[in-house]
């Protein structure tokens, strides 16, 4: 017995046919999804200033001179009033008699002065710099 359909009518998809395309479906939204969640985490996260403790030292790095002692300061000063929440300390040593110092620099923010937010430590070789107390005759700074 012929059913009153045409074959043509009678066709559709299969179940496989649809379970396969709506996982393809989940798999593209979650791909977007990820994607713009991603982009607006991003986004937050520029609203914050980059704290970084080598403004600092490029600040010192200008200078022929380097001069032994203890420093601090407010980042704002040095990189605008983005960065007025943030403090910087920092030592400058000598550590050879041959002018060779020491500076470590530290940021700490003005909510948990405890924690340093950034630092940062290098070397600088500056033979001009005024006698320290490695060359024998000045203790004083």
């Amino acid at each position: 017995m012929k059913s009153c359909q045409p074959k043509a009518a009678r066709r559709g998809f299969s179940l496989l046919e649809v379970m396969v395309a709506v996982a393809v479906f989940f798999v593209g939204s979650f791909a977007i999804l990820s994607l713009v969640s991603q982009s607006l985490s991003n986004a937050q996260r520029m609203k914050r200033p980059l704290v970084d403790a080598s403004a600092i030292l490029s600040q010192i790095s200008l200078t022929n001179q380097v001069i032994e002692g203890d420093y601090s300061g407010n980042l704002g000063d040095v990189m605008g009033k983005d960065y007025d929440q943030f403090n910087w300390q920092g030592a400058i040593t000598e550590i050879r008699s041959n002018h060779l110092y020491s500076a470590d620099f530290f940021i700490f923010d003005r909510r948990n002065p405890r924690q340093p937010v950034a630092q940062t430590s290098t070397l600088f070789f500056r033979p001009q710099s005024p006698p320290g107390s490695m060359d024998g005759g000045n203790f004083t700074r």
